[in-house]
């Protein structure tokens, strides 16, 4: 018979990027918990030894999400806050801003369409973040992440405390879709496949190295060029699955915890954790741009950049570099517009 905690160790254990088992004192804040990933994401913060205070912080129905987490039996303190006069008071003392906040895509909208709304949206959490935690490290799971990071770089700059190596743009659901797909076609489990996936977080900027894939795997072209284009889909797959009820809330909650797991090992000194985000980059002509990077105390500390790569992948790269630079341009022209 086994005891609870053997399961919940067992459970904690279940995937890579839910493997960590030492404790730590980190207080998270996540930004639009009330919504579809922010719900299950707080879910999955709170079961962490790794959360010690979880900052809940929407403008509807926090109290009550806080509230319901706060019975959990883990030992992180949840408060939920509502409303803008609340948000300075829920980041007091983060180390990491997790921002699902916004709207969903429904059926027929690209990311992009999101823009104007969550763009603003976006803006206004970032100038809180810049002014109340300006050293925490911030991960933005807002669409459309191509043009939100630039965003948030652009609003941390005009506030005097802009630092690269700690914003992030969450990228980490494509990495999970390609785990999965690549571990379905070959019979493999998917906790042990890992495919870097690198570019943007949009239709054709995501590119997955699946010539760098572990363990190594070979598809014919045909097959590699279907399964390349449904993980650049998968969102979209889903947004029509769901039928306008939503987009990919579950699976995000799962890979934005995933990223702040992550994100809190290599704080805590854990070495040797690497993940995908789009960060500020120097490894192509675009400014942003996600590649595999080491992370460490004080968030980035290498960028390990884009690696060998088949000449299938070189195209794709070459083919989303206009897209990615005028999804970056108009991120960054919104936020010098701002007043």
């Amino acid at each position: 018979m086994y005891s609870r905690l053997s399961l919940q160790a067992a459970a904690l254990t279940l995937r890579r990027g839910f493997t960590s088992s030492s404790q730590s004192n980190a207080k998270v804040a996540v930004l639009g918990a009330s919504g579809g990933i922010g719900q299950p994401l707080s879910l999955l913060l709170k079961n962490s030894p790794l959360v010690s205070h979880l900052s809940l912080y929407d403008i509807a129905h926090t109290p009550g999400v806080a509230a319901d987490l706060s019975h959990i039996e883990t030992r992180a303190e949840v408060k939920g806050f509502l409303g803008p006069e609340q948000l300075p008071e829920s980041l007091k003392g983060c180390e990491v801003v997790v921002i699902p906040a916004g709207v969903p895509r429904k059926p027929g909208m690209t990311r992009d369409d999101l823009f104007n709304t969550n763009a603003t949206i976006v803006a206004n959490l970032a100038t809180a973040c810049a002014k109340h935690c300006p050293e925490a490290m911030i991960c933005v799971i807002a669409n459309p992440v191509n043009s939100t990071i630039p965003i948030t770089s652009e609003v941390f700059k005009k506030h005097g405390v802009y630092n690269p190596n700690r914003i992030f743009g969450v990228t980490t659901l494509d990495i999970v879709r390609a785990n999965t797909f690549v571990a379905q076609l070959k019979g493999l489990d998917p906790a042990r496949v890992n495919v870097p996936v690198i570019g943007g977080h949009a239709g054709k900027t995501i590119i997955p190295l699946i010539s760098q894939c572990t363990p190594k795997v070979e598809f014919p072209q045909d097959q590699l060029t279907a399964l390349t284009g449904r993980i650049q889909e998968a969102g979209t797959e889903v947004v029509k699955a769901k039928a306008g009820a939503g987009s990919a809330t579950l699976s995000m909650a799962y890979a934005g915890a995933r990223f702040v797991f992550s994100v809190l090992d290599a704080m805590n000194g854990k070495e040797g954790v690497i993940e995908c985000s789009f960060v500020r980059s120097e490894e192509t002509e675009c400014a942003y741009f996600s590649t595999p990077l080491l992370l460490g105390k004080n968030g980035i500390e290498k960028n390990l950049g884009i690696g060998k790569i088949s000449p299938f992948e070189e195209k794709m790269v070459a083919e989303a570099i206009s897209e990615l630079k005028a999804s970056i341009k108009k991120g960054e022209d919104f936020a010098k517009s701002m007043k």
